[in-house]
Formats: structure tokens, C-alpha cells, sequence
């Protein structure tokens, strides 16, 4: 799943300053069905990931069976929290 494809997909522009009022509660919301329907592990990372940029990820228990996708999500989380903390 490409990002830009994601963003028009759930919220009808691949600029999230772009996004009408209320688009943002809405496309979360189709995501969060998505996510839950969705069987494919690739699919349901990326659509993880995208809610999780956006402050709406469930929780990794939840959210994944395979220990090996949870321990991917934490990567992923701990990589963005190292960059807001980056001075470079």
C-alpha cells in the first residue's frame, strides 16, 4: 500500500494539510473497519501504521496476532519517537 493512495483512499488528498474539516474523523474511521477486516498481514501493517501517525492505532495486542508484526509496530514506534528527538 502506497502512502499517497492511503491518504486519497481514506481522506481525498494525499496532503494531510489539505484535508477537509471533518475528512479527518471520517477516513479514520473507514480505516479502523479496514483494519479490522482487512486478513492480509502486509495491508493491515500499513493500515496500523497510518493510524498510528494519525494518534487512532488500537492497541498492538489487539491489533496484531503475530509476535513478529507487534515487535514490528514497536520498531516503527520507537524510530518516530527517535526522530522527534533528533537536533540534527
Amino acid at each position: 500500500m502506497d502512502f499517497d493512495d492511503l491518504l486519497n483512499r481514506y481522506f481525498g488528498s494525499s496532503a494531510i494539510a489539505e484535508i477537509r474539516p471533518g475528512a479527518l474523523e471520517a477516513g479514520i474511521e473507514r480505516m479502523l473497519v479496514d483494519f479490522g477486516l482487512e486478513q492480509d498481514r502486509g495491508k493491515r501493517f500499513a493500515l496500523w501504521s497510518l493510524l498510528f501517525l494519525l494518534g487512532a492505532a488500537p492497541d498492538l495486542q489487539a491489533s496484531f496476532e503475530n509476535e513478529a508484526d507487534r515487535e514490528a509496530a514497536r520498531n516503527l514506534m520507537d524510530m518516530l519517537a527517535a526522530t522527534e528527538n533528533f537536533d540534527g
